[in-house]
């Protein structure tokens, strides 16, 4: 493997990661939204923003858990398979 995909692949390989990363924190972070609010049923007044971060943080997991996805899938593909 030439050393440009090699660096190329590492700079994948991290950014996946921390797209990862970052679609965990958003499910954990969905889950944490709808005990604190008992499934959306215990919103506070003036608490709109609840129901906008219902609908936000679970696409942002999946935006990001598809994006670390593919890059992952990306360098799965251009590894090297030795040859005999």
């Amino acid at each position: 493997m030439s050393s440009s995909k090699k660096i190329r692949s590492i700079i994948n390989y991290l950014i996946a990661t921390l797209c990862g990363l970052v679609s965990a924190f958003f499910v954990f972070y969905t889950i944490r939204l709808l005990y604190v609010t008992r499934g959306l049923t215990a919103v506070r007044s003036g608490g709109q923003g609840t129901y906008i971060g219902a609908v936000v943080f679970p696409a942002l997991a999946i935006v990001f858990g598809f994006v670390s996805w593919r890059l992952m899938k990306t360098v799965r593909k251009n590894k090297e398979i030795p040859t005999r």
